[in-house]
């Protein structure tokens, strides 16, 4: 199961997943996110604090909206990864492509700064 909530704050998109992200509900998942992005977001900082688990279909869910904001000239952040979750963008290079932050805090900071 996989639950995502967005707020906006100053153009920033911030969406709050929770639950799981794999191959049974990865279309939903990507659905949540894309629906939610409006033209006046400068950025969207997905905040995995109680995302549990993702699949290689979750991380290529998360690419392709990483490359929809690049193509819209918007940054994309990930912050409040656990330690597994972390894990996984290690192994699988994403953390090379895609910026990760400790907390939404830090991420939002971040993008009011640049």
């Amino acid at each position: 199961m996989i639950e995502v909530n967005v707020e906006r704050q100053d153009g920033i998109l911030s969406a709050m997943v929770a639950g799981r992200i794999d191959g049974s509900n990865v279309m939903q998942f990507e659905e949540s996110v894309k629906s939610a992005i409006e033209d006046g977001d400068r950025a969207l900082v997905l905040d995995m604090e109680n995302l549990t688990y993702i699949s290689s279909a979750g991380l290529r869910a998360i690419l392709m909206t990483a490359k929809l904001l690049q193509n819209r000239n918007a940054k994309f952040m990930l912050c409040s990864l656990s330690k597994s979750i972390r894990e996984v963008f290690e192994v699988s290079g994403f953390d090379k492509i895609i910026k990760i932050q400790a907390d939404r805090n830090e991420a939002i900071a971040s993008l009011g700064s640049g």
